[in-house]
């Protein structure tokens, strides 16, 4: 019998376009979906989930596609209002992802986990697969630049990806537990495919992939694990990830993508425009079409992925 179950690590715009992608080429009951949890943080006094939320508005079908992020159909009237009292507008929710926020956040204060809040909400707005958090353990992710050490929204949204990075820390990874559910879909026997999405490395994959735990249970599910580069001809789709790779010294390339990852890896997708240089990253590297501008450059290249781990497994 073959295994069924695919467990795609996610963060960010470019990891929700393939997590959608998979979602639409595999069963519901076969996709688990692990969201990075390192970008949360409280603002106007509620919890925010930011690639949580990316996730469940694109699997639902109500992302908007102009930004990647956020609800379609959008309106501001509430950031507007703050703005004119002199509020702390910088960080836009708009008037429908407002009320997600203020849902979760009395959710949590009643007592109940992120993940419980999670899988109801996606429950409610019709998503099949299941998306889970890295962890319920409170994990931040922190940069530090020139002026010292800020939380990460403030480096990416309020200062806009300004500062120069000189290094990155998840303040609470080591006390964090990976998602009980992670853990027992990787130690069930089942796992067909890890996928690490097209996502940043640095603060959308690593913030899982730190906690304690989280990278032995992944290799030791004996799955192909597959990554997607985030990195098309040097540059990132979208984000700062091709300039933190620069900052921190490393190679902004798919390669250099690669070499973060290490010996994680069994396989690599990368782009047509990355393939001469690509070399010998220690996996074996497909090439493909890896930017995601309609629903079927998802779909396809889910595919794909799922096609190059399959490959993988037959050989052991």
């Amino acid at each position: 019998m073959s295994k069924r179950l695919v467990v795609a690590l996610s963060g960010g715009v470019g990891g929700a376009k393939l997590a959608l992608g998979l979602s639409l080429v595999l069963p519901a009951d076969e996709l688990l979906v692990v969201a990075n949890t390192g970008d949360d943080f409280e603002h106007l006094g509620l919890s925010i989930s930011p690639d949580i939320d990316t996730l469940t508005y694109a699997l639902a079908g109500i992302d908007n596609p102009a930004t990647g992020w956020g609800r379609r159909n959008e309106t501001w009237s509430f950031m507007d209002s703050i703005g004119a009292l002199g509020g702390e507008d910088w960080f836009r929710l708009g008037d429908r992802d407002l009320a997600l926020h203020v849902e979760r956040t009395r959710r949590l204060r009643l007592g109940q986990t992120l993940s419980e809040v999670t899988a109801d909400i996606c429950g409610r707005l019709g998503i099949g697969a299941r998306v889970v958090p890295m962890s319920d353990d409170r994990v931040r992710t922190r940069v530090r630049g020139d002026a010292g050490w800020i939380d990460f929204q403030d480096y990416f949204v309020r200062q806009h990806c300004r500062p120069v990075v000189h290094e990155l820390a998840f303040d609470g990874v080591t006390l964090a537990r990976p998602h009980a559910d992670i853990t027992a879909a990787l130690r069930s026997g089942d796992v067909r495919a890890v996928i690490v999405c097209p996502s940043n490395p640095f603060v959308s994959v690593e913030p899982i992939l730190a906690i304690p735990g989280m990278r032995d249970a992944i290799k030791a599910s004996g799955a192909p694990v597959v990554a997607v580069s985030p990195i098309i001809g040097g540059q990132a789709v979208k984000g700062p990830t091709a300039k933190m790779m620069r900052e921190l010294g490393l190679e902004a390339s798919a390669a250099g993508v690669a070499a973060r990852y290490g010996d994680l890896l069994d396989g690599y997708i990368v782009d047509h425009a990355d393939a001469d240089g690509i070399g010998n990253v220690g996996a074996r590297v497909t090439i493909a079409r890896t930017l995601m501008t309609s629903l079927h450059d998802r779909e396809t290249l889910a595919g794909v992925t799922l096609d190059a781990a399959d490959a993988l497994a037959s050989q052991r």
